[in-house]
């Protein structure tokens, strides 16, 4: 009588024995305890923060107060007005991005002299570390010897330098501007990786059955590109909300409280009041509104794919 062989491949597609999931668990769990002390930790210990009036400039009487923290936040104005400036930031930060980024990554898929050389210029953004591309924008926007300011007078456009990030309408825009100019490479990157995923005979097929160029984009491109639009979607939507560096090194919330979003909101709460009780229920707040969207996006735009 033979014994069949399992063979050594079927040795490693399941664990042959309860020891075998055991000493898995052991290896996986020094990772644990590290993520469960730098990650969940903090998370559960800045909730509990959050239900306390705690100040730094009384740190020795910081009462109980439940949600009242949660509840001043939604009684304050100011609370709400950063709230519509994130969302206006957020809206026209994504959405320009995505035009952007998909327009790149169109011209990048095709074959023409210098593609490499532009691939290259186009991660250079991408590769400026946030606090050197505010400090980079700042001194393009600088009112006495900015670059875009001198444009736009050899342009004809002024006849003198203005003060660019001083103007309550244009401050916020601005912004968005040197927000999208850092997030495009990337969001390039992602749908040029979807686009190489589509098969050249549907366009080969599509151009035998008479469609132009506009017809091959809407029924062809744009379906294939719904991956990763979600992607970036839902990245970019994340990075816009939480966003911080450039409304601090910038305006600092200003001028007249003009770029005071939901992130710059957390910071003076925290650093300039010291009221690390609101602050941590700020954070919270913007977290779950965070959580809730990518949600929603990967719900609705999911079923579709």
């Amino acid at each position: 009588m033979k014994i069949k062989s399992s063979g050594p491949r079927s040795a490693f597609r399941y664990p042959s024995s309860a020891y075998d999931q055991k000493s898995a668990m052991i290896f996986i769990a020094p990772m644990m305890l590290v993520l469960s002390v730098v990650a969940v930790f903090p998370i559960l210990y800045s909730f509990w923060i959050s239900l306390f009036d705690l100040k730094l400039s009384r740190p020795h009487r910081a009462p109980f107060v439940w949600f009242d923290n949660y509840v001043h936040l939604f009684q304050d104005p100011m609370f709400w007005t950063s709230v519509w400036r994130t969302t206006s930031f957020t809206v026209v930060s994504v959405a320009c991005i995505m035009l952007i980024a998909m327009l790149m990554a169109i011209l990048l898929n095709e074959e023409f002299r210098g593609r490499r050389i532009l691939s290259a210029v186009l991660l250079v953004p991408w590769a400026i570390p946030y606090v050197a591309n505010g400090l980079m924008w700042k001194w393009i926007y600088d009112s006495s010897y900015g670059a875009l300011n001198g444009l736009l007078l050899q342009l004809g456009f002024i006849q003198k330098y203005i003060v660019l990030l001083g103007d309550v309408d244009k401050t916020l825009l601005l912004i968005t501007n040197a927000f999208v100019w850092k997030e495009v490479p990337l969001a390039t990157i992602l749908l040029l990786v979807t686009l190489k995923s589509v098969r050249p005979d549907l366009y080969s097929a599509a151009k035998v059955d008479g469609a132009n160029v506009w017809q091959r984009f809407i029924h062809i491109t744009l379906p294939s590109l719904k991956p990763g639009f979600l992607l970036v979607m839902i990245y970019e939507t994340m990075m816009a909300i939480r966003h911080f560096d450039l409304f601090f090194i910038l305006t600092e919330g200003g001028p007249a409280d003009a770029s005071h979003v939901v992130a710059w909101e957390v910071y003076v709460e925290t650093f300039r009041k010291l009221a690390f009780g609101t602050g941590a229920a700020l954070a919270y707040i913007m977290a779950i509104v965070t959580f809730v969207l990518a949600f929603f996006i990967i719900r609705s735009m999911g079923k579709k794919l």
